[in-house]
């Protein structure tokens, strides 16, 4: 197909609800933005403070400096915890070393972390689904002394996993968590494994999986009913951006690809399409999905609808330090 071609086909284009930003990515951000502003440049950010690279660029232009580890900042500087949460160590260093430090922690990741304390403080050893490195569950994992959870990735290690004993050989009762970005789907599968080897397993308070996952997921599934291709915008990095191309996929779209920005389309994608879904994981900023409708628009004569979904009224509240 000839991309640039003066004779635009037809094509159908359908947006996701809802789509991009959830409350705790636009708290995140809002605390680094509201953290130079009070305090002046720089600031530092430990670890990406959402998984998106226009995000962090933008953050960066503003003066934010972004660091893997607390000692590559200065003590006299401000610092910002990533909304992924982080081991109980990083702040107990930062008080140490008398840091000005602020935790942009999704609530929602807190509560998961709240949760295995309590399950830990009763003596049950947590089951932790999630994906190995990713910095979510690298900070729940890292709330508790180690070997206080085992973490379980698949339906193998769900069938394999083995109950683990006290220091008296009895065997410890279990519990279980999950990373909150996770497909609904595969951690259903993992969760009835783990069931029926461990019928006692208590559920959670609420569900771990957080309302936005779960939302964006549910509307990508309505979305590949009848889509050709779905586009999801987002970051490789980024957990959620990277479930809802599976979950398009297993909903029934013939394609799904997921991309950074208007750039990274591959235009060879629409051959033969009729219908393009588009939607964004959590941490995509709205004009990255605007900019991908635009390059279709110029190469396409564009029909759009906006499928209808939840709309999300949730919001966070600042740190105090940010708002005295």
């Amino acid at each position: 197909m000839n991309a640039l071609s003066p004779i635009r086909r037809p094509i159908n284009v359908r947006l996701a609800t809802p789509r991009g930003f959830c409350a705790g990515v636009d708290r995140a951000i809002q605390i680094v933005e509201r953290a130079i502003e009070k305090f002046g440049a720089p600031v530092y950010v430990r670890h990406e403070i959402v998984h998106n690279k226009h995000v962090v660029e933008r953050l960066k232009s503003m003066g934010a400096v972004f660091v893997q580890e607390l000692d590559e900042c200065p003590d006299d500087r401000p610092v910002v915890f990533s909304a992924h949460g982080v081991p109980k160590s990083v702040p107990a260093s930062a008080s140490a070393r008398q840091m000005l430090y602020l935790d942009a922690t999704c609530p929602l990741v807190s509560k998961v972390h709240v949760e295995a304390e309590r399950h830990h403080a009763a003596g049950r050893h947590i089951l932790l689904i999630g994906h190995a490195g990713h910095p979510e569950v690298v900070g729940t994992m890292g709330q508790l002394p180690e070997g206080a959870i085992t973490l379980v990735e698949s339906v193998e290690d769900a069938e394999r996993v083995q109950r683990p004993l006290s220091e008296d050989g009895a065997e410890q009762p279990l519990a279980y968590a999950t990373q909150t970005t996770l497909s609904m789907d595969d951690t259903a599968e993992i969760l009835k494994t783990l069931k029926a080897r461990f019928p006692e397993l208590p559920d959670p308070h609420k569900e771990d999986i957080c309302y936005a996952t779960t939302n964006r997921q549910e509307a990508v599934k309505v979305l590949a009913d009848g889509c050709d291709l779905v586009l999801v915008v987002g970051s490789p990095n980024s957990s959620n951006s990277v479930r809802l191309v599976e979950v398009a996929l297993r909903a029934g779209a013939r394609d799904a690809r997921l991309v950074d920005d208007a750039s990274q389309v591959d235009w060879s994608w629409f051959d033969g399409v009729s219908t393009v879904g588009i939607t964004a994981g959590a941490s995509a900023p709205e004009p990255l999905i605007q900019g991908v409708i635009a390059a279709i628009g110029e190469r396409f004569d564009v029909t759009m609808t906006n499928d209808p979904g939840e709309r999300e009224t949730v919001t966070f509240k600042l740190p105090r330090a940010l708002t005295t």
